[in-house]
């Protein structure tokens, strides 16, 4: 269990560890959605999540700058992520988070030979090793998106600049989302700003939303701090008032 106030001892640092997070949720998506609501903060290095017993619920954020990981944890700490309020502080080290991830793989061959004598050494080894980035056998464990699945498809292209803009209204329209968007991650996003209602996703119109606001006012703040925003790397959001 995390302790509340361990975010204070341990030194802030580039990675975050989240834990109490909703295990029903399949590894892939909850990678991507992690991801999609934590790249508001800055740039993501990876993001870790396990299908091991031993780390079920919990995750790890590697930021590139420590500012990043600090906002994260004072803007997100308690958030309701998948119906479940997210615990956040600071991970011990970087180096544990690979060391563990390397855990996972590599220890399973070793297990017998290594049980407790030495146990430790390799660990440091592989943590060093992965951190100078010298395991590129595990470079897809740690969040990256394979490149194909993030090419829009051509459907999703041919609406990007709407004919005559709609009137300011409550309603935002947004387009040029990724095929891995769903309403969780949106919602993430958007309920930042004052006034969120919902958001509403057309199943048959993938790469497009409709998230409502109580007035013009608030749907307007929303809009202006999001447009842009990428999800993915590739997919910066497009956002307009919605025709009613």
């Amino acid at each position: 269990m995390a302790e509340t106030n361990t975010g204070t001892e341990i030194p802030p640092n580039v990675t975050i560890y989240i834990n109490n997070l909703n295990e029903k949720i399949k590894l892939n998506e909850l990678k991507k959605s992690l991801h999609a609501v934590f790249s508001q903060f800055g740039k993501i290095l990876e993001v870790l999540a396990f299908k091991t017993l031993k780390h079920k619920g919990q995750a790890w954020v590697v930021f590139q700058d420590v500012s990043s990981a600090s906002n994260a944890i004072r803007q997100l700490q308690g958030f309701p992520f998948y119906d479940k309020p997210m615990r956040i502080q600071f991970a011990k080290t970087k180096s544990d988070v690979i060391a563990k991830a390397d855990g996972t793989f590599v220890l399973r061959e070793k297990r017998k030979r290594h049980e407790e004598k030495g146990k430790k050494r390799k660990d440091q080894v592989d943590a060093n090793q992965a951190a100078m980035g010298l395991n590129p056998a595990y470079a897809g464990a740690y969040g990256a998106a394979p490149p194909l699945s993030q090419i829009p498809h051509p459907g999703g292209v041919k609406s990007v600049v709407p004919e005559a803009p709609a009137p300011p209204n409550n309603i935002l329209f947004v387009q040029n989302l990724p095929q891995e968007a769903n309403p969780m991650m949106l919602q993430m996003l958007f309920c930042q700003f004052p006034g969120f209602k919902e958001v509403r996703m057309v199943e048959t119109k993938p790469g497009i939303a409709f998230v409502e606001y109580g007035d013009e006012m608030q749907s307007t703040v929303a809009m202006q701090g999001l447009q842009g925003f990428k999800i993915t790397p590739q997919n910066s959001m497009l956002i307009t008032y919605a025709k009613k």
